[in-house]
């Protein structure tokens, strides 16, 4: 008898359909996100001042949100940490946004997330722990080195990722910003969605810079291979 190929084997079979998922997971995201920027660029237009057009363009937010944790639950088959944590905090506070009228709530969530993972990822790490593992909705047949280095790097871009949307986020500093920058007109809603969509950008090119980490510490090449899973809480609205 001859040994099966790696076509028929069973670790291979899952790869077409975890790759599948995740390109739909990330294509949900993406659009998400489109749809909440175009809402609020729609708003503007019409006339509304920039923190009305944020709490009326939120809408968007929790029916993508909703609609990505029933997207993973009905293709993945179960609800992954990651998806979950990331679209729970994400109709949380964008009900707390559309019921009290105010868009701090929508801007602070990118804070709170991200922080809470950086905690979690740092502090699980020095305990000697591997969180990313637990968080990842996707495998990634990697050795244990390259798990805490991925861990760490991670961890440190949460972290970054909450402390530059806190500075993006307050009136007063962009209003500081953009009076010494002649720009005194400047809207700071204006400049918290533009934020997030280079953060989305950020993110994705984040990801993709992890791959070679990846491919250099693979402990088998018959395993789904998805290095954009860790980056997917900053694509989010």
């Amino acid at each position: 008898m001859t040994d099966p190929t790696p076509e028929t084997t069973p670790e291979a079979k899952p790869a077409p359909e975890a790759k599948k998922a995740s390109n739909l997971r990330q294509l949900v995201d993406f659009s998400g996100l489109l749809a909440f920027g175009l809402a609020f660029l729609v708003f503007r237009l019409r006339g509304l001042e920039g923190d009305e057009a944020l709490v009326n363009a939120t809408w968007f937010l929790v029916a993508g949100s909703a609609v990505g944790v029933a997207v993973g639950l009905i293709v993945e088959k179960r609800l992954a940490l990651m998806p979950l944590l990331v679209g729970g905090f994400a109709l949380v506070f964008g009900l707390l946004t559309l019921l009290t009228g105010d868009g701090l709530w929508v801007k602070v969530k990118v804070s709170v997330l991200n922080a809470s993972l950086a905690v979690a990822l740092l502090g699980g790490l020095a305990m000697g722990k591997q969180p990313l593992r637990a968080l990842l909705g996707t495998v990634i047949p990697i050795n244990d080195r390259a798990w805490r280095t991925l861990t760490f790097r991670y961890g440190l871009f949460f972290m970054a990722v909450a402390i530059v949307n806190e500075l993006v986020r307050s009136e007063a500093l962009v209003g500081w910003a953009a009076t010494r920058m002649g720009r005194g007109d400047l809207d700071p809603a204006d400049v918290w969605v533009s934020f997030r969509g280079v953060l989305w950008i950020a993110s994705s090119v984040f990801g993709l810079s992890q791959l070679p980490l990846i491919m250099r510490n693979l402990i088998s090449t018959d395993l789904p291979v998805d290095p954009m899973a860790p980056a997917e809480p900053d694509r989010a609205p």
